[in-house]
């Protein structure tokens, strides 16, 4: 038995937004989408955002969800014809049409909280640091000597995946598709923009934490350590 969250404007109950929810025995508690609901998303198995008739609406409580920090896996309920508009960048973990049968949507919730259980650790950590740079990744900010730096969702997402593999480099294509998702149709010099943003927003003093691969692509290079030996004698 799950603990599910439902984020709907509909006053008529989850069972409402996701029909197969009523046959089900999770556990289902239904809130408006507003920035308080976050609260209790925390501790919730799933997040169900109703996006079946208003989807402008629907996006903006998914980029809601994504600014707060929420880790919780998220689940997308649409009506047939928002499959063609839904990509990566809402942050959904799955989606499903709100005519789904109870099998179906069973499924679905068992494989995401199982997903969400066999993660990637470093995508748990709640926060790591690389010299005077420092990512909390649940609280979604970064702090370069201790001050916050202002970056967007796209900037931290960047800064946080080149972080989480120091030294290793990667090709524009490959930051689009583990950054901006397989579905982002903008070409690879989106990259080169947020790059360059990026290291504007860390300085002079630090910019050469993202370091450039000519003809191949960007890495993150943590700070050497200074060498404290003894002076040479002649």
């Amino acid at each position: 038995m799950a603990d599910l969250l439902v984020l709907t404007p509909s006053g008529d109950g989850a069972a409402d937004v996701l029909p197969a929810l009523a046959l089900l025995s999770h556990r289902t508690r239904v809130v408006a989408p507003e920035p308080s609901a976050m609260l209790d998303a925390m501790d919730a198995d799933v997040l169900v955002v109703d996006a079946r008739t208003d989807l402008v609406e629907a996006r903006n409580n998914c980029n809601l969800i994504q600014v707060t920090g929420v880790a919780v896996p998220l689940l997308l309920v649409l009506r047939e014809g928002g499959m063609s508009i839904v990509n990566a960048d809402w942050g959904a973990a799955d989606v499903v049409l709100a005519e789904a049968s109870p099998a179906e949507v069973e499924a679905r919730i068992r494989l995401l909280i199982g997903r969400a259980n066999a993660a990637d650790p470093l995508d748990r950590v709640a926060e790591f640091s690389s010299g005077d740079l420092t990512v909390d990744v649940g609280g979604y900010t970064a702090r370069l000597k201790g001050v916050p730096l202002d970056l967007t969702y796209k900037e931290f997402e960047l800064l946080k995946y080149l972080m989480q593999h120091p030294g290793r480099v990667y090709t524009r294509d490959q930051l689009l598709q583990e950054v901006w998702g397989f579905d982002y149709y903008g070409g690879t010099r989106t990259v080169d923009v947020h790059v360059r943003r990026l290291r504007a927003k860390l300085g002079a003093e630090h910019e050469q934490l993202i370091g450039t691969v000519r003809n191949v692509g960007y890495r993150f290079d943590p700070p050497q350590p200074q060498r404290t030996g003894a002076s040479e004698t002649v």
